[in-house]
């Protein structure tokens, strides 16, 4: 059983920062990638950032690129996503994903239960 829990959201003003964190827990996971999606009111759960296990190369959604970076501690399982310069457009719930190797991420990802960004402007 695999289990994944974020932690760090919160409300915060427009251009301020916030630093969201997830472990992936597990006696035998190991995680080919992790990443953030979030979710709007009314609005389709989104890709916002990925990163690859082995080697670390990152990806983001355009929305975030210079304002979000991602980073992994690989002994914790652990993803964390700093949210810089924020927008009252980030607001969302935020989901952790981990997917599993010998999977496909996200699509045979374990997922977190969420944390709450809210932005005010």
């Amino acid at each position: 059983q695999v289990q994944v829990a974020e932690s760090g959201g919160g409300l915060v003003q427009a251009g301020d920062s916030l630093r969201l964190s997830c472990e992936a827990s597990g006696r035998t996971f190991s995680p080919v990638a992790m990443g953030w999606f979030r979710q709007a009111p009314g609005k389709e759960r989104e890709f916002v950032a990925q990163i690859r296990w082995s080697g670390g190369s990152t990806d983001y959604a355009d929305s975030v690129k210079g304002r979000f970076s991602i980073s992994r501690h690989r002994v914790k399982n652990a993803v964390y996503l700093q949210m810089n310069s924020l927008r009252p457009e980030d607001t969302a719930v935020y989901y952790c994903a981990a997917g599993p190797v010998g999977g496909t991420f996200p699509t045979n990802a374990y997922w977190g239960q969420g944390t709450q960004v809210t932005v005010s402007s």
